[in-house]
This record gives structure tokens, sequence and C-alpha cells, in this order.
């Protein structure tokens, strides 16, 4: 008997929960959990979330906040990377070194992560006990501030050297009355300015300057949103949240900054050791600034004035102004507004360069980059990113997340893309390697319930509560066929045969199933035999099955080829949620309302197993729950299952922070955990602290101020909006798939798309043998022994050294060595290769790696299709996406080729006005040496 009832493991990230056994059956436990060992590696469908966007040093990549992490998009490469780092809130502001290496993450509740960029790892956590507005490094990396309620705080910048605490205070400003918003440097690290809700712009000395230690600005009448030193000077630009802007006149130098006396500086510091000497550590130094000074505090002191008052607003066609950035070299300025406006400015003189709407929604972060060309932009609202280049009016990126949350996900056949259906009713194509949006569908005019690819990947079809099912091309970018059912009805669930060529689907409110053909879009026929909503649709891949699961407690197969008659009907104990086929077709996986995972032999309605799963779900508790989350995690159960590419595991998720990986041979259960706590039911327990005499806090509405742009408020309401609800979204795992390589997953959650992956750093030999050392590959390869090097090289599996010794076997050679290759290693050299195309530039002497071991061992690979498909999937992977990217570059050189040819032709000719255009066959037969030379270049390198 199959079946275990699983048990939960230590609250852990990634951990492993085994039986007891023998010592064989523990080693091969471990082989299968070194199998599972995947890690976080990608962050699909959001882009940005909330925090400030921040340019590297470069200006080639853009640092974004997604929730708790932190996404890189490298702009000039086109392509995005999420770092395997995250903070237990979401992150609010992002604080970047100057030298591009470090950064300061700070959370919602301020805890602090200092982050290397380069190793892409954790250096040191700290907490600021309250909630941060910004961060900001001084321009030469030694120091930097944060602003938090009505102070600012200037902390030694961690890095130079080695220390045991990484944030050591050095300074403490006072002077805002209200919380503080912003920060802006002088090129030189001497000053800083730092704005307030109180209307008042502050600039502070980073040192005690005789001549300036703090000066107050006024001048305003709402919010300070952001202020800006000019280039190498003290002048100061100040912007409101009523669309208004200062300039600020000094009437001193940065160089006529005067170091204080040195008798002035001794006696101070003379006060502080006696001041402190029974101190467990010492407290940074405290400036308190007085918004109305005395004359005498004043005199010989810097001075501003104001020199001038622009207004954005001057007809009253723009909302609240949220947010803005400066160049300095260019004087650029750059505003956006709630309504999705921007403008374009040159100062001093406030010229209009560029107005411009990107979206409805207000614009919540605005950065440049380092040369002044390009600008991102950040909707949190629509969670949308935008880099827009303002000379050419052009854009370099535009990516936009799903509005609402994810339903359902499928990877295309070769795992190179992922389809994702949204309750916003739009269908979006990702690409894996770079991990990006490259189209989307929005004919649905209702969410999206289920999505899929047909077998040969390049069609998607999709559910939606419509009543429609959709067909796309992947080819031409365009919806080609629209199922419907003869009267209205909510599909549910989506199912394609294994030819590509019957689509079904399941209504939720008809208990019918409805067949149609893929070829003639035509209705084939209407299914009916269950008594509840269709929860659940999957064809066996092996056989014309169909299993349809049903709320009424039934799965019941069909037989297509017997003109859709039941051939069987299972029966379960309560109602059913997800059913799923096994790759090979034998098995049949069902999760139930009951929170069990039953495992049955369709062929003669066996049961063969069952797991209870309800306990590794352990259900977060919700703020407003009055119940705890172990009794809630009594009526949860798993909504979505997937069966791995090999077959051998099964992943499961539902409505929790878990999603949970069993390996049914082994008895071994994997968990991974989602660890975003600013989302609902994350907690186990109730936090006591949020509670009062009157009930949870969490019932309070602190969305009342006008900070989140526009809203619609009730009658009559001058400030806040008293309709407005402050809620906190659910996390929930709502679909789960296995890549066909077998190599990674994919979870559409609450927090976005997550890609976990195989993780190959660590040592893991085959059949290591004592004499299996480096220095004994090399030997054997110097020898020439190129086959018993290779095996050699791939018993201590070692990425590197394999690649070595791969690489210096000479072309020629190849033909012999696949020859001598033992079966056993044919599969782990197909592998590597597969992984060796994603990075290598040896294209063509791996392509004659693979092209041989196909031929030579193709017959006996094919007895053993269904355990190697994932390997050669992922080897069609990496091949196709080499021959997409060298195609288009032919393509071009072909295109320009025949350009330059047309040109020399016409060169010194007079062109008679009857002729319109130039003989293409004359030119295909002049380039046609050309064109063969050109593909050779192209695929040597």
């Amino acid at each position: 008997m199959r079946g275990f009832v699983a048990r939960p493991p230590l609250r852990c990230s990634c951990s492993a929960s085994t039986r007891a056994g023998t010592g064989s059956t523990r080693s091969s436990r471990g082989a299968a959990a070194m199998k599972f060992a995947y890690r976080f590696s990608g962050l699909l469908g959001t882009v940005y979330r909330r925090g400030n966007l921040s340019f590297t040093r470069d200006g080639s990549a853009l640092i974004s906040p997604v929730g708790n992490r932190i996404s890189v998009f490298d702009l000039k490469n086109n392509k995005c990377e999420t770092y395997p780092l995250a903070t237990r809130l979401n992150i609010v502001c992002v604080g970047l070194s100057p030298d591009g290496t470090l950064a300061i993450l700070i959370d919602e509740e301020g805890a602090a992560l200092l982050v290397s960029l380069i190793g892409k790892c954790v250096i040191h956590q700290f907490y600021f006990h309250k909630p941060v507005h910004s961060v900001s490094f001084s321009p030469d990396g030694k120091k930097f501030v944060i602003t938090k309620d009505n102070v600012a705080l200037m902390y030694h910048a961690p890095g130079r050297k080695r220390e045991f605490n990484a944030f050591v205070l050095d300074k403490t400003y006072y002077g805002p009355y209200d919380e503080t918003t912003c920060i802006d440097w002088t090129d030189d690290s001497k000053c800083f300015a730092v704005g307030s809700k109180d209307m008042s712009t502050w600039v502070f000395g980073a040192e005690r300057w005789a001549n300036l230690i703090y000066y107050s600005l006024g001048g305003h009448k709402d919010i300070i949103v952001a202020c800006f030193f000019e280039e190498n000077s003290l002048d100061l630009y100040t912007i409101s949240q009523d669309a208004a802007l200062c300039v600020w006149q000094c009437d001193t130098e940065l160089d006529g900054l005067k170091p204080r006396p040195p008798k002035d500086a001794a006696r101070e510091k003379n006060t502080e050791e006696n001041g402190e000497e029974f101190l467990e550590e010492p407290k940074g130094e405290e400036i308190h600034g007085k918004a109305n000074p005395s004359e005498q505090e004043t005199r010989d002191k810097v001075k501003y004035s104001r020199v001038a008052k622009y207004f954005f607003n001057k007809e009253g066609d723009f909302n609240n102004l949220t947010s803005a950035a400066y160049h300095k070299k260019t004087h650029l300025l750059v505003t956006g507004f709630a309504s999705g406006i921007f403008h374009l400015h040159e100062l001093p003189d406030f010229n209009l360069i560029h107005s411009l709407s990107i979206s409805d929604q207000r614009i919540a972060s605005i950065s440049i980059n380092c040369t002044g060309d390009w600008i991102a932009f950040g909707c949190s609202g629509l969670g949308q990113l935008l880099v827009w280049e303002w000379q050419s009016e052009s854009y370099v990126l535009k990516q936009q997340g799903h509005f609402n949350s994810m339903v359902s996900l499928a990877y295309s056949p070769d795992g190179q893309y992922i389809v994702t259906g949204g309750e916003d009713g739009k269908v979006k194509v990702w690409n894996t390697s770079s991990s990006f949006c490259f189209v989307t569908f929005t004919e649905h005019t209702s969410g999206v319930t289920a999505v899929t690819f047909t077998s040969n990947g390049y069609v998607i079809l999709s559910a939606s509560l419509d009543g429609t099912v959709r067909a796309f091309d992947l080819h031409r970018y365009r919806n080609f066929r629209t199922f419907t059912s003869p009267r209205p009805s909510q599909f549910s669930c989506l199912a394609v045969d294994s030819s590509g060529e019957i689509v079904s689907a399941g209504s939720q409110d008809s208990f019918e199933i409805f067949i149609w053909s893929m070829q003639s879009g035509r209705l084939l026929d209407v299914i009916s035999g269950h008594e509840g909503p269709i929860s659940s649709l999957s064809f066996n891949p092996m056989k014309s099955v169909l299993a349809s699961a049903s709320w009424d407690k039934t799965v019941k197969l069909w037989d297509m080829l017997d003109s859709w008659r039941t051939k069987e009907t299972l029966i379960l104990n309560s109602d059913v949620l997800v059913v799923a086929f096994r790759p090979d077709g034998k098995e049949l996986a069902v999760a139930s309302l009951n929170g069990q995972i039953t495992f049955w032999d369709h062929e003669n309605a066996v049961q063969t197993g069952s797991i209870e799963g309800r306990h590794d779900l352990q259900m977060g508790r919700k703020e407003l729950d009055k119940i705890t989350a172990k009794q809630a995690a009594k009526g949860k159960s798993f909504t979505t299952l997937c069966y791995s590419a090999d077959g051998q595991s099964i992943l499961a998720g539902g409505l929790s922070k878990f999603v949970c990986i069993y390996n049914v041979k082994e008895q071994i259960l994997m968990k991974f955990e989602i660890s975003c706590i600013s989302l609902d039911a994350m907690e186990e327990y109730l936090d006591r602290r949020k509670m009062t005499e009157f009930g949870s806090m969490a019932l309070i509405d602190e969305g009342g101020g006008g900070d989140d742009g526009v809203a619609i408020p009730l009658p009559g309401v001058k400030r806040g909006d008293m309709s407005y609800r402050h809620f906190k979204p659910e996390i929930r795992v709502t679909c789960l798939r296995f890549s066909p390589t077998g190599r990674s997953w994919a979870a559409t959650t609450t927090e976005g798309l997550l890609i976990y992956s195989l993780d190959s750093g660590h040592f893991d030999p085959f059949e290591l043998d004592i004499d299996i050392t480096p220095s004994n590959i090399h030997k054997t390869l110097h020898q020439k022994e190129y086959t018993k090097a290779i095996i050699m090289a791939f018993k201590l599996n070692e990425k590197k050294l394999i690649q070595e010794v791969i690489e210096a076997v000479p072309s020629n050679e190849v033909d012999v060595v696949c020859s001598s290759l033992p079966d056993l290693y044919v599969e782990k050299v197909l592998e590597f290769l597969a992984s060796a195309f994603e990075i290598s530039c040896h294209l063509e002497f791996y392509l004659i790696w693979a092209h041989k071991l196909l031929m030579l061992h193709g017959q006996k690979l094919k007895t053993r299709s269904v355990k190697l498909l994932p390997v050669i999937q992922f080897l069609q992977k990496s091949i196709q996406r080499h021959f997409e990217d060298v195609s288009k570059l032919c393509e071009w050189n072909i295109y320009n080729i025949k350009y330059a040819l047309a040109i020399s032709k016409q060169r010194g000719m007079k062109r008679l006005a009857e002729e319109t255009s130039v003989d293409e066959d004359d030119l295909d037969s002049d380039s046609d040496y050309l064109m063969q030379e050109v593909h050779k270049d192209n695929l040597s390198s």
C-alpha cells in the first residue's frame, strides 16, 4: 500500500519530513530530498508594488521593490532577476550606495536589511523601531540618513571596514513638527535637506559648520513631496503636494561653509565624554533646530531667500502632485500627479518640455538614471512599471502585472513560456528566461478561470466566467477561435487532449461538460451526468479518456472513442475539488474537500493510496478571525494538484502559505513557505499587542488621509474619505504547475507568480570512488582517454570540471566518444548539454554533441522515453531559444544585404519615373552566395 499520512515538518522555508527506516532506505530518501532541493529563483507577474525606484550606478538597470523582495531589471540585456532574499513585510524604501554594491531595504515596520547587490545576500539586519519614510546615502558613500516620525538620523555607512555593528548612529536631527517625507544631499556631502508634512523644509549640516547647523524654509501651503539641491550649490528647490515649486537661493557657496573653531569643538567633545561615561554605548550627537531662531543665533550664518514660486496647477486640471525627481546635470525636473499625468520641466526657468498621461492611477515613484536619458515611473495601483526615454519619446520598458489575483497558469511544452490568467480577465504570456511579459490578451470580459497550452506549444486556450473559451495564436498574437455554449454558462475549468484537437470545459452553473473541435470550432457534444458544479477536468495523456470532478462527490471517466459514455464512476467521501493524471496515464490523483489526496488505479477503479494533507496546510489566523488557526485548518483543503514531470511526486497547494511536494514512493514531504507577513492569514497565533478592550486594532480604518491620491469621496466630505476601507489581501495559492523540464515549478499566489528551481550549487557526487579526484581526471584527459575522463567527471559531478572535460574533446573525436559512452551516462551528458546551451557560446560544438548522442543512442533512449522526457524537453527548450535568436539575426542580415545590393545597383543610375521597385528575383539571385556566408558566420559565432 503506497498511501501514507505525511507528518508536518518543522516551521521553516523548506524542510523535509521522513519516517525512520533502514540505512538503504534513508540513503535513497536522502537522494530524493536532494533531488527536490528547490530554491526560489524568480518572481513574475509583479513588477512594482510600493516604495521608491532606483537606477543602478551605470544607469542600465532599475531596482524595483516588489512586495517583500527586490527585482533588478537589466534594461540593456532585456532581463529581470528577483533576488533570493526577503524582508518580513512589504518594502517601503530602498537606499542604494553610490558605488552600487550595497542597498538598504526597509519594510513597513522599520526593519532594515543591509544587502550586498554583488553577492545577492543579506549582510546585516537592523530594527529602527518605527516606520521609516525615506533613506538616502551621501554622494561620497560615508554616511546615510533615514527619516522617521519628525526626526532625521544620520548613520555611518557600512561596508568601509569590518565591523560588528554595521549601523552606527552619528547624529540625530530634530526640527520638523510633523512626519518627514524626503531627503536630498549636496554634491560634496556637506549638507542635506529634509522635507516634512508640516509644510517646512530643513537644511542641516552633515558636520556642525560654523555658519550652518540648521536652517528652516517655509513658503508652502501643503505637504513637501520633494526637495532638491542645485548642482554644486546650496540653492534649493522645494515641491509641495498642491503642485507648487519654490526656488531658494543661498547667499553662500559650498566652499563658503566654515569649519567650527577648534576651541568649541574640543569643549563640546569634553562635555560629551563626561556626560556619557556611565552609558553602555555612546549615543549619537543631537541637533535641535528652531523654526524661529533669535537674531543672535542667525548672525554670520547662511541665509536663504525665495527668488521664485511656480504653480503646476494654474488651470485646476491636475490632482495632487505625488512624486518628483530631478537630474542636476541636465536641470531636468520630472513631476508625477495622482491622475497619472507627468510633466518634464527645465529649471530654473520652469520651461515645460513635455506632458504625458501614462495611466489613470497615481504615480507613486519616479527615478532618473545617471545620464538623464531614461525616466522610470511606478504606479502602485495598477502594479505598473514604465521606463521612458524622453528625448526619443519612446518606451524602453513597459510592464504590468494582473490587476487582481492570478488564478491559473500553464507551462508551454518546452518550458520556455508560462501563460497566466487573472481575475481581471487578462491572459498574459511570460518568458521564463527573461521574466518579462511579451503579450497580453484582453478579449475576455470577465475573470479567467483556467488556461492551458496545446501540445504543439503555439496555441493557448483560456476559459472564463464570461461564457467563452478562447484560443490564441502565439505566431500572430490574435484570438482565432471562440468557443461558446448553446446557452450562457460560466466555465470553471478547461482541458485539451494530447493531440490538441478536442477542447473541453466544465460549467459551474449548468453542471455540464462541453466538447468542441479545435479544427472547426463547432460544439461536438454536451455531456450531462454530474449533479453539482464541475470543479476540474483532466485528459489522460496516453488514452482518450477524460476525467471530470464535481461537487457531487464523484469523479467520472468518459471514453472519447465510445461516444463519451461514462466508463467509470469513482465515489468519494467529500466534494471533489481537483483531479490530475500522472504523466504516464496510469494513476489518477484526486483532492477533496476533507483535505485528503487519494490515488486511484482508474483502469480497475481501485484506490491505491491516500494522503491526509489537512495538517500539512497549516493555516494561519486572520486578523479578524474569532477561532484559532488550528480550528480553521479543519475546514481547509488542497485546491490545486500537479504531478512532477517524471510522475514520482505530486505538488499540492491551497488557501495557505505552504506549498507541499509529496514523494509518494519514498514517503517524503517537502514544504515551501511564502514569507510575506504583509498578507493576511500568515501568522499562526494571534498578536495580543493588537488587541484592545474594544476589539482588534485591525478594525480601525487607517486610510482616512489623502495620501493615496484620487479617491471618490462621499458627498459633502472635504478632507479624507469615509467610504474607504483598509484591507489586507489574504494569502493563497491558486494554481501550481511543474515545468516539463522537471527542473522548476511555478505557483500563482497572492504575492505573484513564484518560480522555484533546482539548486545545482551543492556537492552531489554519483557512484563516487576513492580514485575519482580532479587531478586523476586531468591526468586521464592528458592521456586522451576522453570517454574515461567524462565518466570520472560525472562521478565527481562538478559542473566546471565536466565542462572542461567535454570541451577538451576534439570535434572530430565526438562521434567515437559518443558511441563508447555507457547508456547510464548518455542521459547525464544530455542533461549537461541542455544546461550548457543556456550559458555557453560554443553553440556549434554542443550541437554536434547533441546530434551524435541522439543519432547513436536514439533507439535505446526511446524505450525509456517516459523517464527521459523532462531531459529531452529541457534540451529542446535550450536549442529552441538559440534557434529563435540566430534566425532573427540571420533575417536582419539578409534584409541589410538586400538593401545594400539595391542601393549599389541604383547608385549612378538615373531612375525612371515608371520604375517603382527593384526586381527582387534579381536581388535574390545576386545575393545567394552572400546569404550562405552570413548563415555560416552566424552559426559559427
